[in-house]
């Protein structure tokens, strides 16, 4: 079925990485992992205080860390932060230690689901809708790049988009 243990889950906040990986995982009986998640256990502030302190740079520096050991472990489903893709050492470790599936859903819909958190220091701007827009530009291609599967969740429930990803990954070879 799987060409590697692992499953990655890349895609723009609001895509429902998290929450897809972690029904996912339950399919599969694997074990979930968050990136964002193991940052902020490690570290014990949340995303907002990092990037308030450190800055992006300092952030993207953690998120490398976190991920280059967790692609090391194996029979996981593991939701990345939506600028993990920056990092080309990331790419690198995800495309080479798992399947990866990019989770995709219009900025319209991202900010639907985001409009509420005060947890997207990305977001923190005059004209939210827009810095969805611009961080989609960047990164959609570096999304593009590393997928193996790229399915769609605009619109649709956690439960639909599951089903379609344990059946893509029965029938198609990744």
């Amino acid at each position: 079925m799987l060409r590697a243990q692992n499953i990655f889950i890349v895609g723009p906040m609001g895509a429902g990485k998290s929450t897809v990986g972690r029904q996912l995982a339950e399919a599969l009986s694997y074990t979930f992992k968050d990136s964002d998640h193991e940052i902020q256990r490690r570290t014990g502030v949340d995303i907002p205080t990092i990037f308030e302190f450190e800055g992006e740079s300092g952030f993207r520096a953690r998120e490398r860390q976190v991920i280059e050991e967790l692609v090391a472990e194996e029979r996981i489903v593991l939701a990345t932060g939506g600028g993990a893709v920056l990092n080309p050492e990331n790419r690198q470790d995800l495309s080479a230690r798992g399947v990866v599936i990019y989770l995709h859903c219009s900025p319209e819909q991202q900010y639907t689901r985001t409009a509420r958190d005060r947890n997207r220091p990305l977001l923190e701007t005059e004209d939210p809708l827009n810095r969805l827009r611009e961080i989609m530009d960047e990164r959609e291609p570096l999304y593009r790049q590393v997928a193996d599967l790229v399915v769609s969740t605009e619109k649709r429930g956690t439960s639909s988009v599951v089903k379609e990803i344990c059946r893509r990954l029965e029938s198609e070879d990744v």
